[in-house]
Formats: structure tokens, C-alpha cells, sequence
């Protein structure tokens, strides 16, 4: 199974959450299609249909990509 890149799918969740607070400070259509075109990025990235299934899912990624980076399991000399 492939794995997204956790500074990938962080850059993604940044994008969504400031177009989700710009969207519910002002209601504005151009937003509204930005926010739902990094929805939909996020859901393909996370392999989900729900944005909020693929939120949890990210969530988990990162979280284990700090443990494994916490340990020296940052990029392999093999690459």
C-alpha cells in the first residue's frame, strides 16, 4: 500500500482548515470551490469518500511518522 508524504498531507490539512475558517468568516463561492477542491484532494490522498474520514486518517499518519522519525526513521540512505 502507498503511503502519502506526511509533509504532503500536513500541507493539505493546513489548506483546509484556513479555507474552512476564511469560508465561515465570510461566505464567498471562490472559497467554497477551493475548500471543496482540498477536500477532495485529501480524500483521494487518504483513500476515503468523507473528508472527515480522511482528517482521522491523516491524523494517524502524522502522528505515526513522528514516532518512526523519533526514532531515526527519516529518509533511508537507500533512496
Amino acid at each position: 500500500m502507498l503511503v502519502p508524504d506526511p509533509k504532503a498531507v500536513r500541507t493539505l490539512l493546513t489548506r483546509y482548515a484556513s479555507l474552512r475558517i476564511a469560508q465561515a468568516e465570510r461566505d464567498n463561492p471562490r472559497t467554497a470551490r477551493e475548500l471543496a477542491d482540498v477536500s477532495r484532494a485529501l480524500c483521494v490522498m487518504m483513500g476515503t469518500a468523507s473528508v472527515e474520514d480522511a482528517i482521522a486518517k491523516a491524523d494517524v499518519l502524522l502522528i505515526a511518522s513522528r514516532r518512526t522519525a523519533g526514532r531515526g526513521g527519516g529518509l533511508s540512505l537507500a533512496v
